[in-house]
């Protein structure tokens, strides 16, 4: 499992690995006994997603495993670090922090601009349809991120989360906020573009 991308910092430990087909994911090694029966089923890409992550989270904190909350949010036990996941075969993304960090993984695909508007509210202001795909790609993943660390059953991602304008790069920084009809708080998300991917982490 070669690591692909290391963007770590002094505060968050953040690694993005690539896929290995001679490598081997032992599911019975890697994967935590409660977790076992809920990759019954799964596809085998998802399931090598899965145990992707469990080793990594071995290399960096060993005592460590993943368990789910009942809204199926994953969190350490011990309970001393925060954890954040996506994957999007054949990368898998893991993010481990003493402070909330979201992060979200998108490979940039053509078919995003058909649910543009399930997500997209004030973005539309600024969106340029020349870079629509890595405009829409950029915001999901800010917004998928955002939801990650603050998130209720009764918002939407369209109507309750927002990007503030930005200007694409390869790499760049932009504002985000979550909000409803009495609060809102403000997020800094981090963008990179490589390959053919698109990588957000938010805190």
């Amino acid at each position: 499992m070669p690591l692909y991308k290391d963007l770590s910092d002094d505060v968050t430990k953040i690694l993005i690995w690539e896929f290995d087909e001679n490598e081997e994911l032992d599911s019975d090694l890697l994967l935590e006994p409660e977790n076992q029966a809920k990759i019954l089923g799964y596809h085998p890409n998802k399931i090598a997603e899965v145990l992707m992550v469990r080793k990594m989270l071995k290399t960096i904190l060993p005592d460590h495993k993943i368990l789910y909350r009942d809204n199926g949010e994953p969190y350490l036990f011990p309970q001393d670090h925060h954890i954040s996941i996506s994957h999007s075969y054949p990368l898998a993304a893991l993010t481990i922090s003493k402070k909330r960090v979201g992060i979200d993984l998108e490979k940039r695909k053509e078919k995003i601009k058909k649910i543009r508007h399930k997500f997209i509210l004030h973005e539309d202001a600024y969106i340029d349809n020349s870079e629509e795909v890595d405009f829409l790609t950029a915001i999901w993943c800010v917004k998928e991120a955002l939801y990650k660390i603050h998130h209720s059953k009764h918002w939407s991602l369209k109507k309750h989360y927002d990007v503030l304008p930005f200007e694409l790069q390869k790499e760049f920084t932009v504002k985000s906020r979550v909000y409803d009809l009495e609060n809102e708080d403000f997020y800094t998300a981090k963008i990179n573009f490589f390959d053919n991917y698109c990588f957000a982490v938010v805190d």
